[in-house]
Order: structure tokens, then C-alpha cells, then sequence
């Protein structure tokens, strides 16, 4: 069984590298966009914040520290919030490019994807189909014939640098094949218990965003980990809340955020990343659950605080 917790993180994952800015008005670019839409997340009860820099001029994901540190610097004086900076980066980019960010800022948390794997974005050229950078067109259409590498000396190397910098991560399985592989570093005792899995489902290449889905993935974590795991949901585009509202039932941790979906509701754009946090809380709220601030989430993660990341 998942571990037992009394109180939801929730995540919030302010821009990712997956939707490009002319598919929405509202995804955070700039460095101030992205402080200011981690900022209100956190103001409406998101106790992590998931963060990906973008060029400001062309909304390109990227992973250069300089565009990192400012807003990273902003949301730390701003927030108590858990900072956790992306290994995945985009797809598109090389490992060595991910990890560029995670070695610099040495932050709480991490992501870290837990396999290889297709990863096709292009069916969202279907719904969009005007794009103001040429690199828009090519990021979706190129993903045709994209493998997302995570090799086991990918990870590897990623688990061992994390660990020198006390910093632990939120691992990112798309399919049942990733708890597995995560299964195979807890054994070898590169992965310090008890690991924060985000399930994620909705991603062509990965498990679908079937209930039966997310039972499938909840069943096999309980026979690999027992109840030595946190859960979390992550559902991609209009999954986002209905899968977040079934896992929270039964006991997850739940992410959203502007990176999974640009909805609010059918054939409605949210407006920030604060309006996906507050529909969550509202849920998780008629639920009776309670949500985790901060300190509790990092009690629960076992992360070693704020004042001991280099930002």
C-alpha cells in the first residue's frame, strides 16, 4: 500500500518543455513570468514547485543556469516553497545538457525520469497549427521520430551527483517498466527510501490516462515498495484533474500545473498556474483532505532544507 500521510503535497509544474508559447497566452517565458506564476502557485497551496527556464525571447526550453538563477533566487525570497529543478529538461536535449541546472543550484529536490522512451508531442500539432517561432513547429513535428534517453548510466550518474549534493528527487515514471527500473537502484541502495514517485500518465510513449491505468501503476508500486513510497498523480492535458481527484481517493499526492495542461475545464484555458492550484485545493478540500505546507511536505520527503541549496 502507498504510504499512509494525513496531509496532499501538491506540486505545481509552472512551464515544463513540452506546450510552446503560441499555444497559450498564459505559459509563463521570461524569468519574471515564471517567479511570478510560481509565486501565485505557492500562494494558493502548491508546497513544491517543479521549474523549467525558457529563452525570453523565443519560449525555447532551456537548461542554461543563468536563466534559472534569477527567478530561482526571486521564488526563494518569496516563498517557503520546495524548489525542484528539472533533470528532464526537453526531450530534445542531451543528459549532459539536463543536468546543467542541478549541479549549479545543488537544490531540495530533483526530477528524474526513470527510463527511455518514445515521447510523441506531435499529435498537438492537430489542435494547433499557427506558430509565431519556427522552432515550435519543429520541437512537435521532430518528435516523430524522438527517444527520450534515460539510460540506467544516465540515471546512475544523475542518483550519485544528487546525492553528493544532499539533493533527492521526485521520480518520474511513465510506464510500469519504470517502477521497475527504479525498483532495480533502491535494491542496489542508489535510491534512499522512501523514494517520491510521480506517476504520470497521458503521454503518447507512456502508460495511458485510463483509471485503469493509474490502478495498474498503483498495484505494481504496492508489490514493489509496500508502503515504503510517497505517490503522486500527474495526469497530461484533460486527465490532469480527474486523474489527480482519483489518486488523492486513494491516498496520492497530486501535481498539476501549466507544463501538464494549459485547462481549467473543457474548451477553457486557465489563466495561471494559480487558478490549476486552487481548483486542486477545492478538490482535495471536498475531499476532506488537508494540504501539506512546506515544512510538512519536506518532513514527509525527507529533504534537507532550504538554506542548504547554493541559490
Amino acid at each position: 500500500m502507498a504510504k499512509p500521510r494525513q496531509k496532499v503535497i501538491i506540486t505545481c509544474a509552472v512551464t515544463g518543455a513540452i506546450h510552446t508559447p503560441s499555444m497559450s497566452p498564459h505559459l509563463p517565458v521570461t524569468a519574471d513570468e515564471i517567479a511570478q506564476a510560481a509565486i501565485g502557485a505557492a500562494e494558493a497551496g502548491a508546497a513544491v514547485l517543479h521549474l523549467h527556464a525558457r529563452d525570453p525571447q523565443t519560449g525555447k526550453p532551456s537548461q542554461d543556469p543563468a536563466l534559472f538563477k534569477p527567478f530561482l533566487e526571486r521564488i526563494k525570497g518569496a516563498t517557503d516553497a520546495i524548489v525542484n529543478i528539472t533533470t528532464g529538461g526537453s526531450p530534445h536535449m542531451t543528459v549532459e545538457e539536463r543536468m546543467k541546472p542541478a549541479v549549479a543550484f545543488k537544490p531540495e529536490l530533483c526530477s528524474l525520469n526513470m527510463g527511455s522512451m518514445n515521447f510523441g508531442l506531435f499529435p498537438m500539432l492537430g489542435r494547433f497549427t499557427e506558430f509565431r517561432h519556427d522552432w515550435e513547429r519543429e520541437h512537435l513535428e521532430n518528435s516523430r521520430s524522438l527517444v527520450f534517453r534515460n539510460t540506467y548510466q544516465d540515471i546512475e550518474t544523475i542518483l550519485r551527483l544528487g546525492d553528493a549534493n544532499g539533493t533527492r528527487f521526485e521520480f518520474e515514471c511513465y510506464d510500469i517498466s519504470h517502477l521497475y527500473n527504479l525498483a532495480h537502484f533502491v535494491d542496489r541502495g542508489l535510491v534512499k527510501s522512501p523514494p517520491f514517485i510521480q506517476s504520470v500518465f497521458g503521454i503518447l510513449g507512456g502508460i495511458g490516462p485510463h483509471p485503469e491505468d493509474l490502478m495498474h501503476m498503483k498495484r505494481t508500486a504496492d508489490r514493489l515498495f509496500g508502503d515504503e513510497y510517497e505517490w503522486s498523480i500527474l495526469g497530461a492535458g484533460r486527465a490532469q484533474m480527474p486523474l489527480a481527484t482519483i489518486g488523492a481517493a486513494m491516498g496520492s499526492n497530486v501535481r498539476v500545473g501549466l507544463e501538464d495542461s494549459l485547462w481549467i475545464g473543457p474548451g477553457r484555458m486557465a489563466q495561471s498556474n494559480r487558478e490549476q492550484v486552487e481548483r486542486i485545493r477545492t478538490i482535495l478540500e471536498a475531499l476532506n483532505l488537508e494540504i501539506a505546507t512546506p515544512e510538512e511536505a519536506r518532513a514527509k520527503l525527507g529533504l534537507k532544507g532550504k538554506d542548504q541549496v547554493a541559490f
